[in-house]
Formats: structure tokens, C-alpha cells, sequence
């Protein structure tokens, strides 16, 4: 969670509004709601001498629900380890393709790694509006 939250705050402030980055990583967070959800999802993570440096989570028809890495680890090749482990397990899944929804701020890395945009969105979070892409790549 406080990856995430920290994640949010510090690097995707870049791209939105303090008012977006509340909304989407409130300062009140439900940790029983993050515990459920880490539970059924099964994050895969990445550590660096035993702290979480990112963490990604695929789901069964090639989602990648939620894709974060540290603040403090951004440009060090852990998000491109990390997708590519989610590549790999996806192809032993025999999925077709992966898809996610992805920031403004994290448009540019999924590029990079051949996911291209289907289409801009708006989606709402307490409130408050906010444009991402949903994104896709083909295995």
C-alpha cells in the first residue's frame, strides 16, 4: 500500500492534479479492502535486499490490473523485469495478448515495451475524473 500510495504521490503528480492523486491514492486507505485484494490477485513482486521495489499484478485473460514501481527505483530496469516476467507467464498461459490501463505518466514505458494505445479514456475515482489508455500487446 505504501508503494503505491508513494508512487502515486511522488511520480504521477507529474502528470495530475494534486486533486487526481488524492482521489486515486487517498491518504485514508482501506487496509482491509488491500489485504482482500492482495490475497485474491496474487501480486508478483520485486525486491531489492528484502524491500518491495514494484509489484505487478496479471490476471488470468492477460490483465495487468495494477503495474507500480518505488519512487525511489524509477529508470532502474525493475518495471522492465517485472513486465517481462508477466510476458513469460502469460505465454505459459497461452494468452494472446496482455492489456492494462495504463497512466499518462506510465503511457511512455508501455511503449517502449510494444503495447500500443487503443484508446484514450476518462475514468472516475471519488469523484474525480482522470484520462488513461487501455493499452495492448500482442505475444
Amino acid at each position: 500500500m505504501k508503494l503505491f500510495y508513494d508512487t502515486v504521490h511522488q511520480i504521477n503528480i507529474r502528470d495530475y492534479s494534486q486533486e487526481q492523486v488524492k482521489a486515486w491514492a487517498s491518504e485514508t486507505m482501506d487496509y482491509e479492502f488491500w489485504h482482500t485484494r492482495l490475497q485474491s490477485k496474487l501480486p508478483y513482486i520485486a525486491e531489492i535486499n528484502n524491500e518491495i521495489v514494484g509489484f505487478a499484478e496479471l490476471e488470468n485473460d492477460g490483465h495487468i490490473d495494477c503495474f507500480y514501481c518505488h519512487s525511489k527505483y524509477q529508470n532502474q530496469g525493475i518495471g522492465s523485469k517485472l513486465l517481462k516476467h508477466i510476458e513469460n507467464i502469460a505465454k505459459a498461459r497461452n494468452n494472446q495478448h496482455l492489456y492494462a490501463e495504463v497512466s499518462i505518466t506510465a503511457k511512455p514505458f508501455f511503449q517502449k515495451h510494444d503495447f500500443t494505445v487503443v484508446r484514450e479514456q476518462q475514468v472516475e475515482r471519488r469523484g474525480v475524473l482522470f484520462t488513461n489508455y487501455v493499452m495492448e500487446k500482442y505475444l
